[in-house]
C-alpha cells in the first residue's frame, strides 16, 4: 500500500511538471524543443493522409449507397458484427415493377413485350451494380479503414507519446537552469540525460511510423487501381446491357420512338446523349426505309389494295381500328381523307384501320 502511495504521488509530480511546463510554453515563457525538419513533414504528411482518407472514404460511402438511412443501418449492423439483411436496389426494384406491368399488359404485345425486356435490363443493371458495390467495400474502403482504425491510431499514440518525453526533457532542461547547489545540478543533469534518451527514442519509434505512410501510399494506389477496374466493369457491363436493349427495342414500331422525341421537343431544349450504335440496329420492316414508304405512297395513291404482312401484334383502340396478330397477312387499302399513318385493313368479313408501322408490304 506504501508503494502505491509512493507510484501515485511520483506520477502525480510527473504529470504536474509536465502541466506546468505546457502552460509556460504556451505564455512564452519556457524554452520548446523543436523536432526536427523531416520529422515535422513526415507529421504534417501522416495528418494530410488521415484527414483526405477519411474524406475519400466519406464520399465513396455516398456514392454506393446514396441513402443515409441504409448507411445507417449498415454501419449499425457492422458494429454489432450482424449481417445487414439483404434488399433489392432502385435497379431490381425498377425492373421488377416494368416485368410485373409487361405481364399485366401482356407479353403479347408490343408494349408488354417492351416493358419486360426492359425490366430483366434493369434487373442485369441491379446485378452488376451489386457486384461493383461489393467489389469496391472490400478492396478499396475496407483497407482506408483499416489504416484510419489501425495503422493511424499507432501514429497517433506514439505522436502522443512523443508530445509526453518532449515535455519531459523541456522540464528537466528547465530545472537544470534552475539548480544552484552541486547535488542539484548534478542529479538535474543526470535527470536530463535520461530523459534527453527517452526523447531521442521515442523519436525514432515516431519517425519509423511516419516513414510507413509512405507504404500506406503504396498500397492504397493498388486498391485505387482496383476501384478504377470495378468500376470499369461496371460500366462496361451496363454499356453492353444497354447496348443489347436498344437492338431488341430498335425492332419495334418506329412510332414508338417518334412519339417520344415529339414529347422531347414539345418542352425546354434537352440534350440526350446517343449510342453510337444506332447505325448497325435492324431495321423494323428488313428493308430500307425509304423503300418502304415508297410502298405506302404508291398505295395512297392508287385506288387499289395491296398484302401486308402484321409484324407486331396490336390492341384496336377503337371500334373502328382492327386488331392485328404478328405474322398475318392481310388485305391493306388507302381511303380518301384518311391519316396517312394509317391504312384500311380487311381480314376476311373483318374491317378497320390500322397502323402502317405494324405493316411490311409484300410484293
Amino acid at each position: 500500500m506504501d508503494f502505491n502511495v509512493k507510484r501515485l504521488a511520483a506520477d502525480a509530480g510527473t504529470f504536474l511538471s509536465r502541466a506546468v511546463q505546457f502552460t509556460e510554453e504556451k505564455l512564452g515563457q519556457a524554452e520548446k524543443t523543436e523536432l526536427d525538419a523531416h520529422l515535422e513533414n513526415l507529421l504534417v504528411r501522416a495528418e494530410n493522409t488521415k484527414q483526405w482518407t477519411e474524406r475519400i472514404m466519406k464520399q465513396t460511402e455516398v456514392l454506393l449507397q446514396p441513402n443515409p438511412n441504409v448507411r445507417l443501418e449498415e454501419f449499425v449492423y457492422e458494429k454489432l458484427e450482424k449481417k445487414a439483411p439483404t434488399r433489392m436496389n432502385n435497379h431490381e426494384l425498377l425492373g421488377q415493377s416494368m416485368i410485373e406491368s409487361g405481364n399485366e399488359f401482356g407479353p403479347g404485345t408490343a408494349y408488354g413485350n417492351a416493358l419486360i425486356k426492359c425490366g430483366e435490363t434493369e434487373k442485369q443493371i441491379g446485378g452488376a451494380e451489386r457486384e461493383f458495390i461489393h467489389s469496391s467495400a472490400i478492396n478499396f474502403l475496407t483497407p482506408f479503414r483499416n489504416f484510419l482504425e489501425g495503422d493511424f491510431k499507432t501514429i497517433l499514440k506514439e505522436r502522443k507519446l512523443l508530445q509526453v518525453k518532449r515535455l519531459d526533457l523541456d522540464a528537466a532542461k528547465t530545472r537544470l537552469k534552475k539548480a544552484r547547489m552541486a547535488d542539484a545540478r548534478a542529479a538535474a543533469e543526470q535527470e536530463l540525460r535520461m530523459t534527453q534518451s527517452e526523447f531521442d527514442r521515442q523519436a525514432e519509434i515516431t519517425r519509423l511510423l511516419l516513414e510507413g505512410v509512405s507504404s500506406t501510399h503504396a498500397h492504397h494506389l493498388r486498391c485505387l487501381n482496383d476501384f478504377v477496374e470495378a468500376q470499369t466493369t461496371y460500366y462496361a457491363q451496363c454499356y453492353q446491357y444497354m447496348v443489347d436493349l436498344q437492338k431488341q427495342l430498335g425492332s419495334f414500331p418506329s412510332s414508338f420512338s417518334n412519339n417520344n422525341q415529339s414529347s422531347v421537343s414539345g418542352g425546354a431544349s434537352i440534350s440526350v446523349p446517343t449510342i453510337p450504335v444506332s447505325a448497325s440496329l435492324p431495321n423494323p420492316s428488313g428493308r430500307g426505309s425509304s423503300a418502304a414508304s415508297g410502298g405506302f405512297n404508291e398505295l395512297r395513291s392508287s385506288s387499289g389494295s395491296r398484302k401486308a404482312r402484321v409484324l407486331y401484334d396490336y390492341d384496336a383502340a377503337s371500334s373502328s381500328e382492327l386488331s392485328l396478330l404478328a405474322d398475318e397477312v392481310i388485305t391493306v387499302s388507302s381511303v380518301p381523307g384518311m391519316d396517312s399513318d394509317w391504312l384500311m385493313g380487311e381480314r376476311g368479313n373483318q374491317k378497320g384501320k390500322v397502323p402502317i408501322t405494324y405493316l411490311e408490304l409484300l410484293n
